[in-house]
C-alpha cells in the first residue's frame, strides 16, 4: 500500500472500531440506567431496540446515499452524528428523550458500513488485506469498547463517561478531514479502476469524496438494484444473510453458555469471596472478551486469504470449518483444554468470514453500485441477520446447547452451499 491507502485504511479502520465501541457501550450503560430512570429490563430493551433496529434497517438507504454523495462526507456525518447522539445521550433528562438520542446513534452509525466498505473497495489494491485491517478494527472496538466503558464508570458518573466516549469520534473525524480519498480514488492501480465507469468505455469519471453520482431518485436506486440482480447479486445476498445468521445466533447467548460449561469445568479465585467485587467476577465474561478478541487474528487471516485466492473460495472453506466447529462445541465441553481450543478456533473462523465475506461483494458488485450493494449487505447481515438472536433463544427454550449448536451447523452447512452458488452462478463484476 502507498501512503495515501495506508491513510484511508487507518481512517476507516478507526471509525468502524467506533461504532462497535458504541455499539456494545449501550449494554454496560444500561446497568446503570435502570436504577438512574427507575425502569425495567424490559423498556430499557425496547429503548435498546430502537437503536439497534435503525442500526440495521439504515444501511440500505446509508448505501443510496454513498453511491450519490461520496463515502467521505457520509463517513464523516456518521462520526458526528455518533458523537452528538452521545451527548445527547449524557444529558437525557428521562427516558424517552433517552430513546431519541438511541435513535440518532442507530441512524447515524447504519450508514458506515456501506460508506467505508466502498471506500476501501474501490480505493486500495489489496483489497483483501485493507478489509482485514478494517475488521481489526471493527474487532478491537468489539472487544475493548465495552471493557473502556465499564472501567470508566467505576471513577466516572455515567453522563461523564457517555459525553467522554464523543471525544474518540471527534479525534478520528479530524484525522479523516485531512485523509485525501480522491487521490487514491482516481489511481488506475486502485482495486477495481476506481474513478472508471461502469460501462467498460474507458472514460474516468471525476473521483470526488468516493465517487460520487449527486443523484437520488427512486429510478436510480431500481436501476443500481437491476444491475446487481442481472449479475446473480441476490445468491451473495444469501450468502450474507447466513453468515449473519451464524453470527448473531452464536454471540447472543454465548457468554450464558459459556458460564454454564466453565462453571462445571474450572474453579476460578482471582477474587476473594468477601469481596465486595466478588458477585461481579464472571469469567465466563473474560471468556467471552477473548473469544472476540482473537477474532483479530481471523479478520487478518481472511484479509491475506482474500488477497490470494477468489475470495468466494475461501467462503467455502472457512464455513465447511464453522460447520465442524459447531459440532464439536458440545462435545468438546467434557475438558478444559479441548473446550478452549475449539471456543477459540470459533472466534478465530467466525472473524476469517468477514474480509472474505466483503472482499466477495465487492468482486459481484459493479463500482458504481458498490454502496448500494453493501446497503443490501448489511440489511441481510444485521437485519435478516438479527433474528438469530430469537432462533437462538427459542432453540434454547424448548432443546438446549446440543439443539442449538446442531441448528448453527446447519446455516454453517447451507452458507457453504451459498458461495459455492456464488463461484458457479453469480458474475464477478471487477
Amino acid at each position: 500500500m502507498d501512503s495515501a491507502e495506508r491513510r484511508i485504511v487507518a481512517f476507516t479502520a478507526g471509525s468502524h472500531g467506533l461504532v462497535h465501541t458504541y455499539e456494545l457501550s449501550i449494554p454496560i450503560l444500561l446497568t446503570v440506567w435502570i436504577a438512574e430512570f427507575s425502569t425495567t429490563a424490559a423498556t430499557l430493551g425496547l429503548v435498546s431496540t430502537i437503536g439497534y433496529g435503525l442500526f440495521g434497517v439504515g444501511a440500505l438507504p446509508g448505501g443510496i446515499v454513498v453511491d450519490r454523495f461520496g463515502s467521505k462526507p457520509v463517513i464523516l456525518a456518521c462520526l458526528a452524528g455518533m458523537a452528538g447522539s452521545f451527548l445527547l445521550v449524557s444529558v437525557a433528562p428521562n427516558l424517552l428523550a433517552l430513546a431519541l438520542a438511541i435513535g440518532v446513534w442507530g441512524v447515524t452509525a447504519s450508514v458506515y458500513h456501506p460508506a467505508g466498505l466502498s471506500l476501501l473497495s474501490k480505493s486500495v489494491a489489496q483489497r483483501g488485506t485493507a478489509l482485514g485491517y478494517h475488521g481489526i478494527g471493527g474487532n478491537l472496538g468489539i472487544a475493548l469498547g465495552p471493557l473502556a466503558t465499564a472501567l470508566l464508570l467505576l471513577a466516572f458518573d455515567w453522563r461523564i463517561v457517555a459525553a467522554a466516549l464523543t471525544l474518540p469520534a471527534v479525534v478520528v473525524g479530524a484525522y479523516g478531514a485531512t485523509v485525501d480519498v480522491d487521490a487514491a480514488l482516481a489511481d488506475p492501480a486502485a482495486a477495481d479502476g476506481g474513478g472508471e465507469r461502469g460501462d467498460g468505455s474507458g472514460e474516468r469519471e471525476p473521483a470526488t469524496s468516493g465517487s460520487a453520482k449527486g443523484e437520488v431518485s427512486l429510478s436510480t436506486v431500481a436501476d443500481d438494484t437491476r444491475v446487481l440482480l442481472a449479475g446473480g447479486f441476490l445468491i451473495v445476498f444469501a450468502f450474507v444473510t447466513f453468515s449473519g445468521l451464524y453470527y448473531r445466533t452464536f454471540l447472543t447467548f454465548l457468554p450464558d453458555l459459556l458460564g454454564d460449561v466453565l462453571g462445571g469445568l474450572i474453579d476460578v479465585q482471582l477474587i476473594d469471596p468477601e469481596s465486595p467485587y466478588a458477585e461481579e467476577f464472571d469469567v465466563a465474561r473474560y471468556m467471552y472478551v477473548a473469544i472476540l478478541t482473537v477474532g483479530v487474528f481471523g479478520q487478518y487471516l481472511g484479509g491475506r486469504i482474500a488477497d490470494r485466492m477468489p475470495p468466494e473460495r475461501g467462503l467455502i472453506v472457512l464455513m465447511s470449518v464453522l460447520t465442524g466447529l459447531a459440532l464439536l462445541f458440545v462435545p468438546a465441553s467434557g475438558g478444559p483444554a479441548t473446550f478452549l481450543v475449539v471456543s477459540l478456533s470459533l472466534g478465530i473462523a467466525l472473524f476469517t468470514v468477514q474480509p472474505l465475506s466483503q472482499a466477495t461483494v465487492a468482486a459481484y458488485s459493479p463500482s458504481e453500485a458498490r454502496g448500494i450493494s453493501f446497503g443490501y449487505t448489511y440489511l441481510g447481515i444485521f437485519g435478516v441477520g438479527s433474528f438469530g438472536a430469537a432462533l437462538a433463544g427459542t432453540v434454547l427454550t424448548r432443546a438446549g446447547p446440543r439443539e442449538l449448536f446442531l441448528v448453527l451447523a446447519g446455516i454453517a452447512a447451507l452458507g457453504a452451499l451459498s458461495a459455492a452458488a456464488v463461484s458457479r452462478f453469480a458474475t464477478r463484476q471487477d
